[in-house]
């Protein structure tokens, strides 16, 4: 570098590899790069200028450095600009074409299904034909998506394209039923189409699996079997006496409460009312009260500057929370949300509102909701019970989500280092239960904080369906510390349940896409039984020794 030959030296250079040359982006700005699209385009005459043979020019200067760089950071416009001329010159008529045909077919198919309509008779038969009118319209509408799926693998941009097109008459065409169709016939086909879907909103929504609370079993068995009434007896029993036994209590709910007597079990269990049956309803007056007096005191200052990022927060989050039932989209319910987590987060400035607590109220909000209604809870509207009702369910759910966060609220002050450990000794327990589980995570570099993370920040909340959570709650709240040291063996037996999926994966993203995606959304009482019996083994066999586990 001493002399002025070194110096040019230094900056010498292959074109091909300085920053100037610009390399295909990823993302959603930049979709992949599809040689064929740019082939065709090539072929339509957008050639790039001829490569000059010979070796790449070399920069001998700092100047001609600066100037092969200069672009270094215009990197994608071309790139857009070839992609979405290939998507409107090459795929557009293809998108058209395959949406014109769903429509026609679906048109086709409506007009056969009003003539048989006509046949029919009797009010019976014309309701049972309209659940099959509107399977067969969402059957349409699953291949009208699945088609235009395929259209989108040919182009990134071929979705869009498809949306907004041009046509002669200068209008924009912002959807597929708004494109021209060709006849008469087929366009009043079209229309009594989309009457019919806009009709289907009315029918009563169907809930996904993953979000129906039955308290049955997936196989299909009665909900009340002969067994279950039996055990629902015994509880009355007990709940009726003066003095409840809260230790023969625990021992009936360990193995799940029946839904008729949980509200009260959960009360009881959680140490929210004592065993003294004659004391219950004065306290109950009273712990209601004080919350309420708690929201005339504290809610109004959510807005204040030390409190807004806080309520802020909590306002995002509640309508995430189990968002495929309808029963926590309402607005009532989630303004109780709301207030609840405010008036907690508040009166616990240790640790403050964590993303991952308003999960928790859940439970206790729909468990107290079955104690003033008989009939199904995802669907129903909070807004026709009295508002006494409401307001007892509200107070409720806070003091007992309240009592259950007492016992683990470590998992959610600053760094988290409840669940640190909790993790750790996860990791610990699963060396020792299943060796090839764990060593095949290490040889993938899977961490466990990376999964289990969440399993001890929601209580596996979001693995498991409510209807699961519930059940497993039953238990939690029987075992002596169920949430803050039975857990961590639920967890471990619920990694272990899922051993031949997780060796089938032999890649990271495989491993984490399944431990974050675990399959349980047919899952029931059944299920969770059999993962408590093993949780129970578990501990059985390691709580009193922890050395077994640790190396």
């Amino acid at each position: 570098m001493s002399s002025d030959g070194n110096k040019k030296q230094f900056w010498k250079r292959n074109a091909a590899k300085v920053p100037g040359n610009i390399q295909h982006v990823y993302g959603a700005q930049h979709p992949p790069f599809d040689p064929l699209l740019h082939t065709n385009l090539i072929k339509a005459g957008n050639k790039p200028p001829p490569a000059t043979p010979g070796k790449p020019k070399k920069a001998t200067t700092f100047q001609e450095f600066e100037s092969i760089t200069s672009d270094a950071w215009d990197v994608g416009d071309d790139d857009d600009e070839l992609l979405a001329m290939a998507a409107q010159n090459l795929n557009i008529e293809v998108v058209m074409e395959t949406a014109n045909k769903v429509i026609e077919n679906h048109s086709k198919q409506q007009e056969r299904q009003r003539q048989d309509d006509t046949t029919e008779s009797g009010q019976g038969e014309e309701d049972a034909q309209e659940e099959v009118v509107a399977e067969e319209v969402e059957e349409e509408e699953e291949d009208e998506y699945l088609r235009v799926e395929e259209v989108e693998a040919i182009s990134p941009d071929a979705s869009f394209a498809s949306q907004s097109s041009p046509y002669a008459d200068n209008r924009l065409v912002k959807s597929h039923s708004e494109a021209p169709i060709g006849s008469p016939k087929d366009a009043a086909g079209e229309r009594a189409s989309l009457h019919r879907q806009r009709s289907l909103p009315h029918r009563p929504p169907v809930i996904p699996l993953v979000a129906r609370m039955a308290d049955q079993n997936t196989s299909g068995t009665p909900a009340m079997t002969e067994r279950e009434a039996s055990r629902l007896d015994k509880f009355k029993q007990l709940l009726a006496g003066p003095n409840t036994d809260l230790e023969e209590l625990r021992k009936l709910s360990w193995s799940g409460i029946p839904r008729q007597v949980r509200p009260i079990a959960w009360k009881l269990l959680s140490g929210y009312l004592p065993a003294n049956a004659e004391r219950r309803e004065s306290i109950l007056q009273r712990k209601r009260q004080e919350y309420f007096g708690f929201i005339q005191q504290y809610y109004d200052s959510r807005n204040d500057e030390h409190h807004q990022d806080t309520y802020r927060q909590i306002h995002i989050d509640i309508p995430r929370t189990n968002p495929l039932i309808p029963l926590f989209q309402q607005a009532s319910v989630q303004e109780i949300f709301e207030r609840i987590l405010f008036i907690w987060a508040i009166r616990h400035p240790a640790s403050g509102y964590v993303q991952g607590i308003n999960d928790l109220v859940t439970p206790f909000f729909v468990v107290f909701v079955f104690e003033y209604i008989e009939e199904e809870v995802e669907n129903f509207d909070v807004s026709s019970l009295q508002e006494e009702a409401l307001r007892n369910i509200e107070a409720d759910s806070f003091w007992c989500m309240s009592k259950l966060l007492d016992g683990i609220q470590d998992n959610y002050t600053f760094a988290q280092p409840g669940i640190q450990r909790k993790v750790k000794a996860l990791e610990e327990l699963v060396s020792r239960i299943d060796e090839s589980v764990h060593r095949h995570m290490q040889q993938y570099e899977v961490e466990y904080l990376q999964f289990a993370f969440r399993w001890m920040n929601n209580l596996l909340m979001r693995e498991l369906p409510l209807r699961c959570t519930i059940r497993l709650w039953d238990t939690y709240q029987a075992e002596p510390e169920g949430f803050s040291h039975f857990h961590l063996y639920v967890c471990a037996a619920f990694l272990v349940r899922w051993r031949k999926e997780i060796l089938e994966e032999q890649d990271f993203q495989g491993l984490m896409i399944l431990l974050q995606n675990l399959p349980t959304m047919h899952w029931g009482n059944e299920e969770v039984s059999v993962l408590l019996a093993e949780a129970y083994r578990l501990k059985f066999a390691f709580a009193d020794a922890p050395n077994h586990y640790k190396r």
